[in-house]
Order: structure tokens, then sequence, then C-alpha cells
């Protein structure tokens, strides 16, 4: 989840489009249909679980489109939809807004999930943490990300703390290192790490960010390539729309496109209690807006999550200085691609 920095995506821009490109080629896919290639922020899981239900479901072939998810690599989403190497890929806001004001072109198609689904976690027996405000002095096991620091300083201040704490960057490591007491408190998706905790009878305390008047945010993100979507706007539209149908059967009935991820990464998961548990959990809270949508996004909530970090000034552009002007929010984000609404 870490941020793209523009020499970042400079230095790797070469070697993955060469890499990618020679990997997946162009044009015309294997199906007879126009390609697409997905680029994942992790291993399948239910973060993603509306675009396995459009494959599985044959909605990606009926658009005819050929979607290919790329195997997932350590290069972000982010810097292989900018630069080409995909022409869509999972994102979440807050990487997305570093990426996007340190030059990345990419812009928000789809919001997977409408809410923040990772928290501040503890392990369930620290009964001396009981509020974010009493991680003073602690140990955060983080996972590099520019934006972390600046995200759990906030929370803990909005909850009467000072805001100081040190910083291990452990990445997927840190839930293990949780788990085992090494560090006080990590950022785990509680719709994945924090049901697998307590499948694993180590089970986790959890303080939501916005309960302490932190902004909310578009957690997870289907992004796409800009050129590619001003090029193809039809092509865009009919994917985004089929990935849109499959969130909406993922949010209507989280036990069949539970299946339906499994089915389409056999071998993939250990745990289908956990798959199922997790699918549930999304349905049920964070899959639709207010109004019971899937997929939309509203200036408001842009506003506020990246509003509060150009206001924090920790967003930095190209040149890596600190942003001297407010960013049009509005340009980095479109509904124009999702299905009409009834």
């Amino acid at each position: 989840m870490a941020p793209v920095r523009a020499s970042r995506i400079l230095a790797a821009l070469a070697a993955v489009v060469a890499l990618l490109l020679a990997g997946c080629g162009g044009g015309q896919g294997g199906s007879g249909g126009e390609t697409i290639r997905i680029a994942l922020d992790w291993t399948p899981n239910t973060n993603h679980t509306g675009l396995y239900v459009a494959q599985q479901q044959g909605w990606f072939r009926e658009a005819g489109l050929d979607v290919q998810f790329l195997p997932y690599n350590n290069t972000s989403p982010d810097t292989l939809v900018s630069s080409g190497a995909a022409e869509v890929g999972i994102s979440f806001q807050d990487s997305f807004t570093f990426s996007k004001a340190a030059g990345a072109d990419i812009t928000s198609v789809m919001a997977v999930l409408q809410h923040w689904a990772t928290q501040i976690a503890v392990r369930a027996d620290r009964a001396d943490i009981t509020s974010p405000r009493d991680l003073d002095g602690t140990t955060y096991g983080g996972f590099g990300a520019a934006y972390e620091e600046p995200k759990m300083r906030a929370v803990i201040q909005d909850a009467g703390g000072t805001g100081t704490f040190e910083t291990v960057v452990l990445g997927t490591a840190a839930y293990e290192a949780l788990y085992a007491g090494e560090v006080d408190f990590t950022e785990p998706f509680i719709a994945w790490e924090g049901i697998e905790a307590e499948l694993r009878g180590q089970p986790l305390k959890t303080f939501a960010y916005t309960d302490y008047g932190f902004p909310d945010a578009y957690n997870v993100l289907l992004v796409a390539n800009t050129p590619w979507l001003a090029a193809e706007p039809e092509v865009a539209t009919r994917f985004v729309q089929a990935a849109q149908r499959g969130y909406q059967l993922a949010a209507d009935d989280p036990a069949q496109a539970a299946q339906l991820l499994m089915d389409a990464n056999p071998g993939a998961f250990s745990e289908p209690e956990l798959v199922r548990r997790s699918q549930e959990m999304l349905a049920a809270e964070y899959l639709r807006d207010e109004r019971g949508l899937v997929g939309t996004q509203t200036l408001e909530k842009w506003s506020g999550y990246s509003g509060w970090v150009f206001d924090s000034g920790a967003l930095t552009g190209p040149d890596g200085a600190p942003l001297a002007d407010r960013p049009d929010f509005a340009t980095w984000f479109t509904n124009d691609h999702l299905a009409p609404t009834p």
C-alpha cells in the first residue's frame, strides 16, 4: 500500500512496462475481445470478489472483453496503471491521494468499499489500551507508506493523546509481530486480518478512525489509466459496468460471491470460513453507499480525507516538495462509467 513517488515511477517504469507488456501482449485477447489488464494490490481476496464474480459469470466476456488478471508483484497498481502496463487496477484512497499528487496519471472509476475497512488494532488482551490515546509511547508495526504515520498520529490526537509513537516497518509481518507482542498496534483490514485473527484464537481489539472525528474514505478503489479512459470511454464503460455488476452480486448474495471467488482461485484459500465471513461483513457494511448503491463516489468524501492530507502538509508533488495549491479533487474520480442510477 506504499504511495507512489514520481522518482519511483520513473525508476520502475521501463522495467515494468517491458516485463508486463511482453508477458501479456496488447490489442485483441485470446477470447476475441478487447484486452483489459487488471493489476491487483495483493493476492486474491474479498476486496477483489466483484472482479472474479464478473469473470466467473461470463459478464466480461458478454461485454466483449478479454480481462486478464496480472500476477501480483511488488510494484504498486498505481504505478502499473499510470505507466500503461495495466488499464485498470485496485487502489486505495490514501495511496491514490499520494500517487495522484506525485504525478500518477490515474483516475478512480469506482468505489469498491465505501468506508474505511482498516482500523487501528491491538491484541484483545491489552487491558492497558482502551482508546487510541493509550498508544502514546508505544510501537506501531507499519508498512512503509507515507500516509500511515500522519493518520495514526491524527487519530491518537483526536482521542486525546499526543500522537507520539515509534514505527517499525514490517510489511505484512506486522500482523505476526502484533500477535507475538513485538509491536503494540498495527492497521489491519478488519474484514480479513481481523477475522483471521479471531479464527486463530488471537482476537484483536480495534478502533475505527471515524469514531474519533477522522474523515471517512473510500478504502478500496477501482482505478484506470487516464489517457486510456479518454481514448476508450466506451470500452471503459463496458468494463466498469461488468465489474459493478459483480460487486452488486457480492453485496446481494455474499455466500454465492464467496464461492465464485474461491472457484476462480482454486487452492488459494485454506480457510473457506474466512472467505465467507469476510464477504458477509463487506456486504453488510462496506459495499453500498448511503443510498444502497454500489460503486458510487462523491466529491464530499474525496475532499474529506484527501483534503485533510493536503491541509496537514503531508501531500507532496512530483518534485517531492509539499503541494502549494489544493488539488481539484473533482478531477480525481468519475462516476460516468457506472450503470445509470435507477
